[in-house]
């Protein structure tokens, strides 16, 4: 029995599995939902990763979502509740820390208030996000690692990304784009040549050298190739990013997963009982990086890849760890919603289904570790809420702000 996850014993099948109607999920939702309402206040964070504003979020994503349409006002209502009930929403401070910092802040709020027609106190957020931008263009910013997801440039990048969506406009200007990725490539090319890294572009967060979605390597490659106007200026670039890629591709394991970090390779790797199939270390948030690259380069190798995380995922994904995002089993669900958007192959989308059901299983509820932050957008039951809807809405599934489509 593995300490990890549980044992999967669902069949893998062809088509969905018709057993679980759209109103279970609805219903789950709006349970899941008023727990999390319940107990906002025991946050003490405001940002998204554990804090607050992760779960105004999730309120958000709700209010937006095709199934929950006809709530939507009451939902938003409730977003700005619980945004004014931290004082979030007074914050002037403004910096490019996106999921753990101001910069997520910013952008949640302004998002809300685009969406509830308020476009007055919608561009003053935004205008805070902007000056984030200013912060983080040193290449030197942050000395522990400032070019990752958390607190870094490449989270900066996906806000952007986000927001371009939510507003159906640029943000930024093009140059400002181009200037914070190269900032990136040339911080990747110092730390490369200096540790001599296989990498022509490598990263440390508080000197380990990550490969998965939290603070390493995959994320901050994906956020480079997420921007037209630099993939088709840059060549140069390109040419290092793409060749990260190709390594990066070299290690994955016969089993589809992904070393956590550099200092697991070789003699140092992991056995394979212990290995972490997780979003935040593992294939199932380099998978993010494999998707967007193969829309990108069009390599079939790259789809490859991806289904091989994929089978990985369905064999050793249900995690006992919990319902979340970050390290549990909605995490790895959002796998199969993003093959399933891939290919269009209807295993991957029952796939997604059959992880959503177990949460609701007592094999789940009572062999799971309580997480330190239940209610939290990636640690508990608010990310757990926005992948429950996603499953009734699977043609616009994205993981929260990764969305490679």
């Amino acid at each position: 029995m593995s300490k990890r996850y549980f044992k999967n014993v669902f069949l893998d099948c062809q088509e969905v599995d018709s057993s679980t109607s759209y109103d279970f999920w609805k219903d789950n939702v709006y349970r899941l939902m008023e727990l999390v309402s319940q107990n906002t206040s025991s946050s003490s964070d405001n940002d998204l990763y554990t804090g607050t504003t992760g779960i105004a979020y999730m309120f958000y994503h709700l209010s937006t979502s095709e199934g929950f349409k006809n709530n939507s006002t009451a939902l938003l209502n409730k977003t700005v509740a619980v945004l004014r009930l931290t004082g979030s929403h007074l914050s002037e401070k403004y910096s490019s820390q996106f999921i753990c910092g101001n910069a997520g802040i910013n952008a949640v709020n302004a998002a809300v208030y685009h969406q509830i027609g308020d476009e007055k106190t919608a561009e003053m957020y935004l205008e805070r996000f902007k000056n984030g931008l200013a912060i983080c263009k040193p290449i030197n910013f942050f000395k522990p690692g400032g070019d990752e997801l958390f607190v870094g440039r490449a989270g900066y990048l996906y806000g952007l990304l986000w927001l371009e969506k939510v507003f159906n406009r640029k943000i930024i200007a093009d140059l400002d784009i181009i200037q914070l990725c190269l900032t990136i490539v040339e911080s990747g090319r110092n730390y490369s040549k200096k540790n001599r890294s296989i990498f022509p572009l490598m990263y440390s967060y508080y000197n380990t050298e990550y490969l998965g979605a939290a603070h390493g390597l995959s994320t901050i490659l994906q956020a480079l190739i997420s921007f037209p106007c630099f993939i088709e200026k840059e060549q140069k670039a390109m040419e290092d990013i793409k060749t990260c890629i190709d390594i990066l591709i070299s290690l994955q394991t016969t089993s589809g997963n992904f070393p956590c970090a550099m200092d697991e390779l070789n003699s140092r790797k992991r056995p394979e009982s212990d290995e972490l199939v997780h979003w935040c270390h593992g294939a199932p948030g380099v998978i993010y990086l494999l998707a967007k690259a193969y829309l990108v380069f069009k390599e079939p190798s790259y789809l490859e890849c991806c289904l091989k995380c994929g089978d990985l995922v369905w064999t050793k994904g249900l995690l006992k760890k919990g319902p979340g995002l970050c390290h549990g089993i909605a995490g790895n669900g959002y796998v199969f919603l993003l093959l399933y958007r891939l290919t269009g192959d209807k295993k991957h989308l029952n796939r997604a289904v059959q992880f959503g059901k177990f949460i609701f299983t007592d094999e789940c509820i009572q062999g799971s570790r309580r997480p330190d932050n239940l209610y939290s957008l990636y640690e508990g039951l608010a990310g757990t809420v926005c992948y429950l809807s996603d499953l009734t809405q699977p043609e616009k599934a994205s993981f929260p702000f990764l969305d490679v489509f």
